[in-house]
């Protein structure tokens, strides 16, 4: 006996429940059917009792099952993530983009306003994962000199992929956090960056869409968590340009410490810890003193 065969409305009724019962968002139900349909919302909305591809029931009923068993990120399942307005290519290599690392790139698009130069900014995006950052940040200020690195040749794969995708000329190098642009001996005059900073002793406390899926390289730095911060103001040293900007991505409870090796670093620094938008200390941006004078 064959199965009769389900309406959009049907299936998605059926994955919201299910996924409800098995603790799960039930919102994920209508972006994987949309996923699986290629139907924007409008025009899933209006589809609601068109009937259901067998095909398609059933890759769609897979991943519903797969994210209920197993918490698999939705992203992940769909390949995509949105950023900024743009969607981004994703995969287990990269960490899945975040809508508070928006506010990190608006806020250092509002930081170079207050540079005070007409000639184009050297940016550089250290740690890059997926590109969203420094492939962002060029296509808003396309005059500007944008690089980005990652020591992951995998993630690197990812966001060059996007960048020529999304038609962002980004200069991409491999190596740990800054050393890669150190070896070109060339000042910069912002430093971006949401590196790794989850102390690993918290790991048992993440949910398990992201402590299973999310790449470790991303999400665990040693030293309580602060060690990139470490590594990337002590690199800035050499190449950040005088009055440059360093902006970082945080823990909510990262900032005062953040904003203490900044300025161990960069006596007299203006840093600012600035909260997002649910109220949490999430960024840091400190216009430095000290740094090199470009010539």
């Amino acid at each position: 006996m064959t199965a009769q065969r389900r309406t959009i409305n049907e299936a998605l009724r059926w994955a919201s429940l299910f996924l409800e019962q098995h603790r799960r968002e039930p919102r994920v139900a209508e972006i994987l059917l949309q996923h699986h349909t290629g139907l924007e919302r409008s025009g899933f909305l209006a589809a609601q009792r068109e009937v259901l591809e067998k095909e398609t029931d059933e890759r769609f009923k897979a991943d519903i099952e797969a994210h209920a068993a197993t918490g698999i990120p939705v992203q992940h399942l769909t390949g995509k993530e949105s950023f900024y307005g743009r969607d981004f290519m994703v995969d287990p290599h990269v960490l899945i983009p975040r809508p508070e690392t928006e506010e990190l790139v608006l806020g250092v698009m509002e930081y170079a306003e207050k540079l005070g130069t007409n000639q184009p900014l050297r940016v550089v995006d250290a740690g890059t994962g997926s590109g969203i950052i420094a492939i962002t940040l060029k296509l808003e200020k396309p005059t500007w000199q944008v690089a980005a690195t990652d020591i992951s040749a995998e993630a690197l794969q990812v966001a060059r992929q996007n960048a020529d995708r999304l038609g962002a000329n980004v200069t991409f190098r491999q190596g740990d956090f800054l050393q890669p642009i150190l070896e070109e001996r060339q000042a910069v005059d912002i430093i971006v960056s949401n590196p790794p900073y989850i102390a690993r002793a918290e790991a048992a406390f993440l949910d398990d869409t992201v402590k299973n899926f999310d790449p470790s390289l991303a999400l665990f730095a040693d030293g309580d968590g602060l060690a990139a911060y470490r590594q990337i103001v002590e690199q800035a040293g050499s190449i950040l340009s005088d009055r440059g900007l360093l902006a970082f991505e945080i823990g909510h409870q990262q900032g005062d410490q953040v904003a203490c090796l900044i300025r161990s670093k960069f006596p007299g620094s203006l840093v600012e810890v600035r909260k997002d938008i649910n109220g949490k200390n999430r960024m840091v941006f400190a216009q430095v003193t000290g740094g090199i004078e470009q010539k």
